[in-house]
């Protein structure tokens, strides 16, 4: 302490002040003293993490013991470092903005077909019938049965109970009634398409399905060329691998038929339902609010992505020999693929994010996630930084846990129920069940919902090193504004309808019954007389979603004219592909 000084004032020197001006140039002293302090604190402060690979070192083990400790009551803080923080209680800075989505009041869901959408005993033709069989897992079929009814209405048929995947990698043996409320899915949509739960018979023997195959995104009038022409012929159309074969942009009733589908009509059995809330009840019980996260970091996830995360020779050799399994599989630059936003978030970058964000340390964690690569070691870091860490296996009995072990599905459907329900939710990944989830908490209430601006993030993890915590974090909330599940953040018409399902999401204008659409197809006002009005500008910024949805598949009238309208394929539910059965169905969920 006394070091600085003499060398400010060398003994043998002394310089007499002026009674007046004694104190300020104390004051003065003292302040060039803290200053110089604190800069050789944070020239000396080691790196959170291994620059080139994002996982933890033994330096960013060592700097967890520098992250911003926790106050109490909103007093003032200090850690160990020396930086000062105001932090409030009930683990969060700034609640409302961590725990809720400013403007969720004035937002809510629509869904309600309009007089022009006819009643299905109007609109279903006899002897035409709708079998589709879903791919991948449990979110992936989801997104298959919401397509499927929709394409029924466009072909007035009757819809035969989705058949569910039971070969591809999740290898899950459940039925449709396994899942979800069969009876309750079938009477809720009674009045849209008509539904029956078994293949119709002719002659006491179910009738022989015709076996074809549409391409992604098939657009209405794709449906009417290439399908309708074979159902009226064949009566009976068994649709393989069905999985995004519906464009994603249709007109507002046909989305909106899309949301009563995903939002209303498909609940899981009550066994399913019924632990799922039991592990929110317990969750609630530890804590007021909670976070969930959906954690993909299992094996087949990273070596698919093609990125490299920092356990070298040994962690190369053992993805490469998964990567093998698909011959298809093309090598990719890792270094290109982090910079594009295309790698998931390690289970520590997860964790920096959100304390950066302003999450509490004591703030419980609940993480649904399969295998995690590298196991504990992997998940010390996301640990050490939020230490009230909870799954549903550490949340149940044996006993309570066992029924549903087997079945990836039913145990996937048990994570989607507590996440759904979570304070805020947070994916390091862009897959099925991050972007569904992210659509639902949308439409029910936009509860705060954190999409990783992966993309930007990545050189702000590379350099973090050379960063104070208070920088780090100041740049992790800029980064992130637009990615918080804030109402219009994401230009409606923009990114998958399931994760931005703005034709079904109104907002009020000072009264209940005046709403406005912020439908890209439908922006306008509608009042209970159906008069309709030109819709102004947003009341606050719109955030463009960088992830552009693609062109949709069109019919092609050259094929049509040759009369290439079926594209006919191996029912693939029986036997698995040899290609790469599992290319898409890995990022399914």
């Amino acid at each position: 302490m006394g070091q600085p000084r003499r060398r400010g004032y060398p003994y043998g020197h002394h310089h007499r002040c002026p009674r007046r001006i004694a104190l300020p140039a104390a004051a003065l002293a003292l302040l060039f003293f803290a200053v110089s302090l604190l800069s050789v604190s944070l020239l000396s402060t080691p790196p959170l993490a291994d620059p080139r690979t994002g996982l933890g070192t033994s330096s960013s083990r060592r700097f967890l013991r520098r992250y911003p400790a926790n106050g109490s009551g909103g007093e003032l803080d200090v850690s160990e470092s020396g930086e000062a923080f105001i932090v409030q209680t009930h683990g969060m800075i700034e609640r409302d903005d961590l725990w809720h989505s400013k403007h969720a009041s004035n937002f809510y869901g629509c869904s309600n077909c309009s007089s022009k959408f006819l009643d299905s005993s109007v609109t279903t033709q006899p002897e035409r019938y709708l079998i589709v069989v879903t791919s991948g897992g449990l979110n992936q079929q989801r997104t298959g049965i919401i397509d499927a009814v929709v394409a029924a209405h466009i072909l007035n048929a009757t819809l035969v109970v989705p058949k569910l995947d039971q070969t591809s990698f999740w290898k899950d043996s459940s039925n449709f009634s396994e899942i979800f409320d069969m009876d309750w899915f079938i009477s809720f949509l009674a009045k849209d398409v008509k539904i029956i739960k078994e293949p119709p018979e002719k002659g006491g023997k179910a009738m022989k399905p015709y076996k074809m195959r549409v391409p992604r995104k098939c657009t209405p009038r794709c449906y009417l060329n290439r399908v309708l022409p074979a159902l009226l012929k064949k009566h009976v159309i068994r649709m393989t691998k069905y999985d995004y074969r519906l464009s994603n942009k249709l007109d507002t009733e046909l989305q909106k038929l899309r949301c009563r589908v995903n939002y209303h009509a498909l609940k899981f059995t009550d066994s399913i339902q019924e632990l799922g809330e039991k592990l929110i009840h317990r969750m609630r019980e530890r804590s007021r609010y909670f976070i969930a996260l959906h954690l993909r970091f299992e094996p087949d996830m990273l070596a698919f992505s093609g990125c490299y995360y920092g356990g070298g020779e040994k962690e190369r050799r053992e993805l490469a020999a998964i990567r093998r399994r698909w011959r298809t599989l093309h090598v990719r630059d890792p270094e290109k693929g982090r910079r594009q936003g295309r790698c998931p978030l390690t289970p520590e970058e997860v964790g920096l994010m959100l304390r950066a964000l302003g999450y509490r340390s004591d703030v419980h964690i609940y993480v649904a996630s399969g295998e995690i690569y590298g196991g504990e070691d992997t998940l010390a870091p996301l640990k050490a930084l939020f230490p009230n860490f909870h799954t549903k296996e550490t949340l149940t009995s044996q006993e309570e846990l066992a029924p549903f072990l087997k079945f990836s599905s039913r145990m996937a459907a048990i994570d989607f129920i507590v996440c759904d329900e979570s304070d805020a939710f947070v994916a390091n990944n862009i897959g099925n069940m991050a972007k569904i989830l992210a659509g639902r908490r949308r439409y029910f209430g936009h509860k705060r919902t954190i999409r990783p601006n992966a993309k930007q993030l990545y050189p702000l993890f590379m350099k973090r090193e050379n960063m104070s915590w208070d920088a780090f974090s100041a740049q992790m909330r800029t980064m992130q504004k637009g990615y918080m599940g804030e109402p219009m953040e994401i230009t409606p018409g923009r990114g998958e309808f399931h994760a931005n399902p703005a034709a079904c999401i109104c907002e009020k204008t000072g009264g209940n019954t005046v709403v406005k659409s912020i439908s890209r197809s439908n922006q306008e006002l509608v009042n209970d007389t159906g008069t309709k009005k030109a819709v102004g500008r947003p009341p606050y910024p719109v955030y463009t979603d960088e992830e552009a949805d693609g062109s949709d598949t069109e019919d092609d009238p050259e094929n049509t004219a040759r009369g290439e309208m079926i594209d006919v394929e191996p029912d693939d539910d029986s036997v698995v592909r040899q290609e790469d059965p599992e290319l898409e169905e890995i990022l399914s969920d």
